[in-house]
């Protein structure tokens, strides 16, 4: 292997020699020298350095034919952005000509560019419909059409579907994504496992935002198994990664922490670094281990995941990274830290056919309330038109149960009967909704919410029958942070508990995972507070300590897991609160209010 590593780098290096000194010395030569590498390139096995040569030489007919050939391999390894690239570099009118190039670009364009995308598979439909019929379009491509992969041309029609399904998936089009999927099985060869496993797995991710997780993980799994018939690694753990998702839906995490396990190890057998969704699976084994209250460990896969890199990582799941990380945070008392993840995970969002259930705006709200902030909180709400009168469905119950936390929370704040009536009204019919779904996660969350929710109102008698379901539920699976994130309301109600005699151990467990609460002392940042006509908050301090450290921006960006527009924001902030304009004006006042 290094031998062959090696031998990479002396034919590039010779590449690279050898061009300078053709364009110097014989640029009209350039050309011809490309097409031969391009020729030798593809003959020894090196089809990215065919394709660029190709692209050098200006032989687009060449270069069209060889991309058309690697569309299957580029895309299912994750390298859509390379390979998309190649395809701009061609002229349109060869890429229109040829509808197996088109439908693989459609699906490239499909993170991000839909209405691209629904372009080129119209192309690829007008080059179809030019032959009278089926059996023609299967064995005789039309003059008008270039086909190079036949094999993917007896597909196409099922694979546009496929796109299509996809398409109608990132647009929240539940029906399109059944009505698509199905047109494809049935136009599919029998023997395309590849094309029908993701006709399957597209399947199961409408079952899913339909909120029928059994019939969702089924149809997945058939779409996993069928790809992974045919060695596509990379689809197959990808499949599993959703796979693991559903059954944390369903509360059985330690089936998912298992389906995570698998994929890792199927994963190392095949090289972790070049599989796409390997990335995807740490950050779910992270969400795992974080609700077990196994924060370092969740925190180490977080940090896994991003050394595999992006590239590894599904593109409508990224922001789940950050989303997790912001999780994390939250468990640590990082408020602050938690909302600016969560700002980095909007920015990169991306939408997929994946349900969006746990939307990063409705985390957002449920960190306000937790910070008191109700009035945002609230506000969240109504932006989003969420009442506790609405028609209940799986795609807003998260939603549904973040606005019934808003609205404890307001009842505590002020005694407003009417919303504590709001919030229980819900809960109960987003419980039975849970039920009849078999959503196990979400029935113990509304559980332990009616149970906070009689203990606001003094209620602890009544608290204790949902919240003795809610640990019967939670025990075999390990929950801990569901319950240790509600805080002191939660150990009040876990000590009634045990005086009770319920759940003994389990719930002795719990309590002990909660950290004793720290004693009001005075700190440098409150003795600030008091000189600053605006506080800095803890997150703008932490900043301005890494500035007294001597990072710069981008540094603090990495070190933070946030962006630079992020970092830049809160020294602006920062400064405006201190009254100063520059670093050192800032450290130095820092140091004055005895903030480092």
């Amino acid at each position: 292997l290094d031998d062959k590593r090696q031998w990479y780098r002396y034919h590039h290096l010779f590449a690279d020699v050898l061009h300078a000194h053709s364009m110097e010395e014989q640029p009209d030569q350039v050309p011809i020298r490309h097409r031969r590498a391009s020729e030798w390139s593809e003959q020894n096995g090196l089809p990215a350095d065919a394709i660029r040569h190709a692209l050098a030489a200006e032989d687009f007919e060449r270069a069209a034919g060889l991309v058309e050939l690697e569309a299957r391999a580029m895309v299912t390894s994750n390298q859509e952005a390379t390979w998309v690239g190649w395809v701009k570099a061609l002229p349109d009118e060869l890429v229109h000509a040829r509808p197996v190039l088109s439908v693989y670009y459609a699906f490239g364009l499909l993170s991000g560019e839909l209405e691209a995308a629904e372009a080129r598979l119209r192309d690829a439909e007008r080059l179809l419909d030019m032959t009278a019929d089926m059996s023609e379009r299967t064995e005789s491509p039309s003059a008008e059409m270039v086909v190079v992969n036949e094999e993917e041309f007896r597909s196409l029609p099922g694979m546009i579907s496929i796109a299509r399904s996809y398409r109608a998936g990132a647009l929240g089009d539940v029906p399109g994504i059944v009505k698509y999927a199905r047109r494809a099985l049935d136009l599919l060869p029998e023997g395309d496992y590849f094309w029908r496993g993701a006709a399957a797995s597209l399947l199961g991710i409408a079952y899913w935002n339909s909120g029928d997780l059994e019939a969702a993980h089924r149809s997945v799994a058939e779409g996993t198994a069928s790809v992974h018939t045919v060695g596509d690694i990379s689809s197959a753990i990808s499949g599993t990664y959703l796979l693991a998702d559903i059954r944390m839906a369903q509360g059985r995490l330690r089936e998912a922490a298992s389906t995570s396990q698998q994929a890792l190890q199927l994963a190392a057998e095949h090289g972790e670094r070049v599989l796409q969704g390997t990335a995807d699976v740490y950050v779910g084994l992270s969400e795992l281990h974080r609700e077990q209250d196994d924060l370092e460990t969740a925190t180490q896969h977080l940090l896994r995941s991003k050394e595999l890199g992006e590239h590894a990582a599904l593109q409508e799941s990224r922001h789940r990274w950050y989303m997790a990380m912001a999780r994390i945070k939250e468990a640590q008392g990082d408020l602050d830290g938690a909302l600016d993840l969560l700002d980095e995970a909007e920015r990169v969002y991306i939408g997929g056919p994946t349900p969006d259930v746990r939307p990063v705006a409705a985390l957002k709200s449920r960190v306000w309330v937790a910070q008191g902030r109700l009035a945002e909180a609230l506000g969240w709400a109504r932006e989003r038109d969420l009442s506790a009168d609405d028609d209940l469905s799986y795609l807003r119950e998260f939603e549904h149960i973040t606005l019934a936390r808003a609205l404890i929370a307001r009842y505590k704040s002020d005694g407003v009967e009417r919303f504590i009536h709001e919030a229980m009204g819900l809960l109960e019919r987003l419980l039975q909704a849970a039920e009849e779904g078999e959503r196990m996660g979400s029935v113990i969350e509304i559980l332990v919410l009616q149970a906070l929710a009689h203990e606001a109102q003094g209620n602890i008698s009544p608290a204790l029958a949902p919240l003795e379901r809610a640990l019967t539920l939670a025990e075999p699976e390990g929950y801990v942070r569901i319950f240790v994130d509600e805080a002191e309301p939660m150990r009040d109600l876990l000590r009634h508990a045990t005086a009770g005699g319920i759940a003994g151990s389990y719930t002795r467990r719990l309590l002990s995972a909660f950290e004793e609460p720290a004693q009001p002392v005075s700190t440098p940042a409150d003795d600030a507070a008091a000189e600053l006509v605006e506080p800095l908050t803890a997150r703008e301090v932490e900043v301005l300590r890494l500035i007294a450290a001597g990072m710069r921006n981008q540094e603090i960006a990495d070190h933070l897991f946030i962006s630079l527009s992020t970092v830049k924001r809160h020294i602006a902030n920062t400064y405006g609160k201190l009254g100063v304009s520059h670093r050192t004006e800032a450290v130095a006042r820092a140091n004055e209010l005895n903030l480092l």
